[in-house]
């Protein structure tokens, strides 16, 4: 297995066939074995929509979270983001049903081509702070398309009046809900981005330690794995990424800290994914932007993971954005990228 990190600067071994793909096509394709492929595995090519939608974010979204790591602990109506949400549409012919957890609410829903066999459990991401339902139901439909799944989406807990912890614990309560319905855990992927891949590592390493078994196995789109701010701060795509500015970073840091000290008496923090023992982990398919602040994050938990005996591959996706699957409908990098995880999961069945 390869172990070397290649710097997006520089041409790599890229995947062949893979630029310029359609969605049939890709589907089609033979999907690379976990082992022996590289750990990681380059994606290239740019669409014209690609780059549009870079650029529209770089001067529409990134401004607002420019302010918003200026000042992070003002009352910012985080919540608004996930109602103002509510016109986004999942793909035709899904069904969702509103399901109660422990401390919180969530959504099971499935495409028309779902089966039984397997079901994902989804976490959203919006750096702990923002997001919910119906901000990812497109993304989340989608997925359940590609993987002929059912998929429980969770509205977890978050910052800043909920410590990270919390939102883990919402994961394990998702998890005890599919099982509780059929689903063993060792045909239950845990999937999310960004923020919720952080949780997506986290949740699958507590349902171990607590003994609930493996589950079989976990998907990552542009993942947090590290609250270190350094590597991330240090790498060249803490100019480059189009979404995150630089001091997005620490003010994060400083919202999960103080959250962290409200957790009171007896609380545990929580552990970055790639600070854990990864050893019995399940088979993991991280996704990732060459250019995205999370960069880092993506190829640290990968090498983690395979140091540890675990199975994982790391896709890197030529100067793609963050979260870039969430725009599958207009971006067909996206629409490729859902295929790819459509492929590891069935893989798993």
């Amino acid at each position: 297995m390869c172990s070397a990190v290649p710097d997006p600067t520089i041409p790599g071994r890229w995947v062949p066939g893979v630029s310029g793909m359609t969605d049939s096509s890709a589907d089609a394709a033979a999907s690379p074995p976990l082992r022996p492929a590289p750990l990681v595995q380059e994606f290239a090519g740019v669409s014209f929509q690609s780059r549009a939608l870079s650029m529209s974010v770089r001067r529409t979204i990134r401004p607002f979270i420019e302010a918003w790591a200026v000042t992070p602990s003002l009352p910012w109506p985080a919540p608004l983001v996930d109602r103002a949400a509510v016109t986004v549409r999942p793909v035709h012919g899904t069904r969702r049903h509103r399901v109660r957890l422990a401390e919180c609410a969530a959504e099971f829903l499935y495409t028309p081509d779902a089966g039984e066999h397997q079901a994902i459990l989804y976490l959203h991401g919006g750096a702990f702070v923002c997001c919910g339902l119906a901000t990812h139901r497109n993304l989340v439909s989608r997925i359940s398309a590609s993987t002929r799944a059912p998929v429980l989406a969770v509205d977890y807990r978050m910052l800043p009046r909920h410590p990270i912890r919390r939102a883990v614990e919402d994961g394990i309560s998702g998890l005890r809900w599919l099982m509780s319905h059929g689903y063993p855990i060792e045909r239950i992927v845990v999937a999310g981005d960004s923020a919720g891949g952080f949780l997506t590592f986290a949740v699958a390493h507590e349902a171990l330690r607590l003994g609930l078994g493996r589950v079989a196995g976990t998907v990552a789109l542009s993942p947090l794995t590290d609250l270190d701010p350094l590597p991330k701060m240090e790498h060249p795509n803490s100019y480059r990424c189009a979404l995150f500015p630089r001091r997005a970073v620490p003010a994060l840091l400083t919202l999960v800290r103080r959250a962290e000290r409200r957790g009171g008496d007896g609380y545990e923090p929580v552990s970055s994914p790639v600070d854990l023992d990864l050893a019995g982990m399940p088979p993991a398919l991280i996704q990732t932007g060459s250019e995205e602040m999370v960069y880092t994050d993506a190829v640290t938990m990968g090498e983690r993971l395979e140091a540890a005996g675990v199975p994982a591959q790391v896709q890197v996706w030529e100067k793609q954005i963050h979260v870039f699957q969430a725009a599958a409908g207009a971006v067909p990098e996206g629409g490729r990228a859902i295929s790819e995880i459509g492929r590891f999961v069935r893989s798993l069945a």
